[in-house]
């Protein structure tokens, strides 16, 4: 079996538009969330969201591009030329064959469906763009970081909801360790932030109107983000022979379904997939000293995924550190948990663990260290970057600090 190793990354999020930037508004605890700068906002029950702002695409893209790319391609390519660069490496020649990509996403282009379902049924227009199909397709970001950078090899989008991600990059990892692939660019985008999108999840019940506060008594709910980040995954002897800096080494993944209910969480289905993780990277509970929680502020999320941690570090759990980052950059939905894994390398790369912002009131049923507030120097050899997700979809990546 191979090793892997992550020798690239890119992102733009609320926080920032680039790696470095959002690892300084995660040591510094800065939020994203603010008022939402969308069309027919006065609509919404739920006004506030972690949105990209100061984006222009026409600095980035060219004008025929733009007809093609939906707001969660463009962040998909932006985040991915920054991973590429740092990577160092072009795919001309056999490199390209052996080179995949695999993205998670939840929605896809659905601020393209947004816009076209209004032109049809609200401004009652009988014809639609023709790139409207490539542009709303969840693969669509996949393929064209496929066709930018040359990488013929398996190249597909997973979509399991707030999971999205996280399975995205465990595939990854799990294809380069089988000898499947030497490389893949990997990681998930999203971009739900417009009216549809937020009218939709408001339906649920499951957001809040003013903050999002992950395991303080008080939390109200989730909060919205949008953004991508993605990785360059390789082999360790690939990486080591030519020199490349390595940012981390994922060394564990797994995958669970709860079978239980399409959308409360199961505590049994999360820890399968938590010592799931800590098993396929051969690691003891004592190993870990951090876990980035999926922690999104609702009540439900919050006290199972404690339970869970609880259940399977037992005394260890008291001494784990845990945050949530998405009191920062908000829930950004499939493209999440790849967002999150920054601040897994921020943990391994610079000793500093994200806080978990806005907590305000210790919750009985959340005790453990959440790390509130502020940000915390620590070193720790391994960390676990969590994700659950609505239908019951688990998955949990193991990373260590750089061979």
């Amino acid at each position: 079996m191979k090793r892997v190793v992550i020798t690239g990354a890119g992102t733009i999020n609320a926080l920032a538009q680039d790696v470095q930037s959002t690892f300084a508004a995660m040591r510094e605890g800065r939020g994203g969330i603010g008022p939402l700068d969308i069309r027919d906002v006065d609509r919404l029950n739920v006004k506030i969201g972690a949105q990209v702002k100061g984006w222009h695409p026409e600095e980035h893209f060219s004008r025929q591009q733009i007809l093609l790319y939906d707001r969660y391609t463009q962040f998909t390519l932006h985040a991915a030329r920054q991973a590429v660069a740092q990577a160092g490496l072009d795919f001309d020649g056999h490199l390209g064959y052996e080179t995949g990509v695999v993205l998670g996403t939840a929605g896809g282009g659905l601020t393209t469906q947004d816009e076209n379902y209004r032109a049809v049924y609200e401004e009652g227009k009988n014809r639609v763009h023709p790139f409207v199909v490539p542009k709303l397709m969840n693969n669509a970001a996949a393929s064209h970081l496929s066709m930018e950078f040359n990488i013929k090899g398996p190249s597909f989008t997973v979509a399991t909801a707030c999971a999205s991600s996280n399975h995205a990059m465990g595939l990854a990892f799990q294809m380069i360790r089988s000898g499947a692939c030497r490389a893949m660019l990997t990681g998930g985008a999203e971009a739900m932030l417009c009216f549809g999108g937020i009218k939709a999840w408001e339906g649920l019940r499951v957001m809040s109107t003013d903050a999002c506060r992950p395991f303080s008594l008080n939390r109200s709910g989730m909060v919205q983000g949008e953004g991508a980040a993605i990785y360059f995954f390789e082999e360790y002897e690939q990486a080591r022979r030519r020199g490349a800096e390595i940012l981390a080494e994922v060394i564990g993944f797994a995958m669970t379904s709860d079978a239980s209910d399409i959308v409360m969480p199961s505590k049994q289905g999360a820890a399968r997939a938590i010592s799931g993780a800590l098993r396929d990277a051969g690691l003891n509970p004592e190993d870990v000293g951090y876990i980035n929680a999926h922690g999104t502020g609702t009540s439900a999320n919050d006290k199972t995924e404690c339970a869970a941690i609880a259940d399977v570090f037992g005394p260890h759990a008291d001494r784990l550190m845990i945050s949530s980052t998405k009191a920062m950059h908000g829930h950004a939905i499939g493209g999440t948990g790849a967002i999150e894994m920054l601040a897994c390398l921020l943990a391994l790369r610079e000793d500093i663990i994200a806080p978990t912002i806005s907590y305000e009131e210790p919750d009985p049923e959340c005790a453990l260290d959440v790390v509130p507030n502020v940000a915390r120097q620590a070193r720790v050899p391994v960390v676990l970057s969590n994700a659950f997700a609505f239908g019951g979809m688990n998955a949990v990546l193991a990373l260590r600090r750089a061979p």
